[in-house]
């Protein structure tokens, strides 16, 4: 097998801005593995202020430890090579991920399917939410109305600016513009005291705002501060970047931190991981949606392959290659609306490189 690594860099055609960044590009390093006449795609984002790993780590962690580890393999060693790239290496969970989906991309196409029914299932679309970038609550009621005519039923809204009732404002805005019927839910991205988190989410409770669930209010690491939200309100709370691995999930339920997970490839390295952590979360009675990083059609789509192989218990969070002015790859996955639709060539059905 031939590895390959191509950097990308693809331009948004909105700023994406959190409580902790504004990406104007989205920073990629595709991973293509051949096996001499078929090639399997796999996608690496670099999301300093999330997993810490950068483009140049995971290209050297691709052409390093992981080759390496690949070595003397066959493309039909499928298994032990899944089972080799999780041992390669500490951490970099990109890298494993674009090596991991580039694999399950190359045997769904050896075996003429698609990656959603290499993975199990016949659904041919998934849906989506959208996010509305942090801004003040004009922007983000006007960005609201927009993405509701564009087709989105479930909008979500960044928070976590650090001043509890000037997100409480932001978000009763986006609510009174968009009407009572699309679903609203909001992502803190750590960005609130516990307090904070309780003071505004019981105020949106209180003023009937709907919010469906309230994504990682406090650091990652302050699961007992989670754990303490989650039993003061009413409202679901995600666990996002509390959860890499397995490890990850087990505190978070032993805690009792949050009532579901978002699971991302980038995060726990690759398509193997992610089923495994779907699977605990479903026996342990969390719900569960998958999300993405600021990444390309290559890594939504296979983790929109994954959805429709294991169904999660809320929409997902897979609109990050919808923000691409173009897409860097051929072929793939297609946005309509909220509508993810699946491809029906072979694989992930990225054919190459754009232009």
């Amino acid at each position: 097998m031939k590895i390959t690594t191509h950097l990308v860099s693809a331009p948004l055609h909105t700023p994406f801005v959190t409580a902790l960044r504004t990406a104007t590009h989205a920073e990629s390093l595709l991973v293509e593995i051949s096996d001499g006449s078929l090639s399997g795609w796999g996608e690496a984002p670099q999301v300093w202020k999330v997993t810490g790993e950068s483009l140049a780590g995971a290209q050297a962690c691709v052409e390093g430890p992981i080759a390496s580890a690949l070595t003397g393999l066959e493309p039909d060693d499928f298994t032990e090579a899944l089972r080799r790239i999780q041992g390669s290496a500490q951490g970099n969970f990109g890298a494993k991920a674009a090596v991991d989906v580039a694999l399950h991309d190359l045997a769904a196409r050896r075996r003429g399917q698609t990656l959603h029914g290499f993975l199990g299932s016949t659904v041919t679309s998934v849906q989506t939410d959208v996010t509305l970038s942090a801004g003040d609550p004009e922007s983000l009621a006007a960005a609201g109305v927009d993405r509701v005519a564009d087709g989105f039923g479930v909008l979500k809204v960044k928070v976590g600016t650090g001043d509890a009732k000037a997100d409480f404002e932001r978000v009763r805005r986006v609510r009174e513009a968009i009407g009572p019927d699309p679903r609203l839910r909001l992502d803190a991205n750590q960005g609130w005291s516990r307090r904070d988190a309780v003071t505004a989410i019981r105020a949106l409770e209180d003023a009937g705002c709907d919010i469906g669930l309230v994504e990682q209010p406090v650091p990652a690491a302050d699961l007992e501060g989670m754990a303490w939200i989650t039993d003061r309100v009413s409202t679901p709370i995600l666990a996002d970047e509390s959860v890499y691995g397995v490890r990850d999930l087990v505190a978070v339920i032993r805690h009792g931190a949050a009532d579901l997970v978002n699971v991302k490839l980038a995060k726990c390295g690759g398509l193997g991981p992610a089923r495994t952590l779907l699977e605990l979360a479903r026996e342990h009675g969390l719900g569960s949606i998958v999300g993405s990083m600021m990444e390309s059609h290559v890594g939504v789509g296979a983790a929109a392959a994954l959805v429709a192989a294991y169904p999660t218990t809320a929409v997902n969070d897979l609109d990050a290659a919808w923000w691409l002015k173009e897409p860097p790859v051929l072929g793939g996955i297609r946005y309509e609306g909220s509508t993810i639709h699946l491809p029906t060539g072979d694989g992930l059905g990225v054919t190459g490189l754009s232009a």
